[in-house]
């Protein structure tokens, strides 16, 4: 019998990322699970997307602001390409704490 994992796909971490949330553990689980570098680019990424979504920035001011690379700045903008004006919206007014405040 071969063996396999346990977990296979994206959706089976989006499980436990939510129910650790449930447990108020997300951010015990989400420590555990990424190193130190990881939760840097993690933040990176965070900080990239509001930044282009607010739009006052270009992306070359953007990768100086945030001291990543130029084509890290794309890759997060071909990403929001990616994704619905209402997906962006939501995002946008997430990373903006607008969404605590309703």
């Amino acid at each position: 019998m071969p063996l396999t994992p346990d977990f296979q796909n994206w959706q089976q971490v989006m499980d436990l990322i939510k129910q650790s949330a449930d447990d108020e553990q997300h951010s015990l689980l989400l420590t555990m699970l990424m190193t130190p570098d990881e939760r840097d680019v993690l933040l990176a990424r965070v900080n990239i997307f509001h930044e282009l979504l607010k739009g006052d920035l270009s992306q070359r001011q953007v990768s100086q602001l945030l001291g990543v690379g130029i084509a890290t700045i794309t890759r997060g903008s071909n990403e929001l390409k990616n994704h619905s004006e209402m997906d962006k919206e939501w995002l946008q007014q997430l990373l903006s704490g607008e969404r605590e405040a309703n």
